[in-house]
């Protein structure tokens, strides 16, 4: 059948619009720990002490057209945490702080996400830490998402910041009636992950 130039033009026309109609399908992103930190500081008597947990994983499934169906999940390695001083770093470990043998990961897992103002998220979860769960509220940044020139695949990132309690969790001891250590600890997060290829086919035998 002949199709005039006017008609091929309404029906280019038909297709682009219902394309764009559609959503765009949502990517499960794996955080790339090699491009990511998870740090924190926390009042030291009168001077401020710093840290990371340098072992951590996660998935960020995330929908751009619609955030509300994304969803988080992570797990920090307890045993990993890094304030460049051995000996401190043993001490937050021991049953004293973190109890690291007993509860050795932080988790979290969203239970919503919302659409804030901008390129920002609200995303609200269970966070876990030294055996005590509670719901907590992550403001976070899309810092942007694009593909990997070098591997060809999706990625994304994400930024987060939140201010925790280590009295919520039962993460303290002598020290706190000394004074000698604050209640308040700021987490800084800032993720970039890509989504994962996919396995390779298995050799026919």
């Amino acid at each position: 059948m002949y199709l005039t130039h006017t008609t091929r033009v309404m029906a280019a026309g038909l297709v682009v619009a219902v394309l764009g109609a559609l959503p765009l399908r949502a990517e499960t992103y794996q955080i790339d720990a090699t491009h990511s930190s998870v740090d924190f500081s926390i009042r030291h008597l009168v001077g401020i002490t710093k840290g990371k947990f340098t072992e951590f994983s996660g998935a960020i499934v995330y929908d751009e057209k619609a955030p509300e169906k994304s969803s988080v999940e992570a797990v920090i390695k307890v045993g990993s945490i890094d304030t460049e001083n051995e000996k401190r770093d043993g001490h937050l470990k021991a049953p004293d702080f973190f109890d690291a043998e007993k509860y050795p990961e932080i988790t979290f897992k969203s239970t919503k996400v919302e659409k804030g103002e901008g390129n920002k998220l609200v995303v609200t979860g269970d966070f876990t830490m030294h055996g005590v769960t509670k719901s907590i509220h992550f403001p976070v940044e899309v810092l942007g998402t694009g593909t990997n020139p070098w591997t060809n695949m999706a990625i994304a990132g994400f930024s987060s910041g939140i201010t925790l309690l280590r009295s919520d969790y039962g993460v303290n001891n002598w020290a706190d009636k000394a004074g000698v250590v604050g209640d308040e600890v700021k987490v800084g997060i800032t993720m970039e992950s890509a989504v994962s290829p996919p396995p390779a086919p298995a050799e026919k035998k």
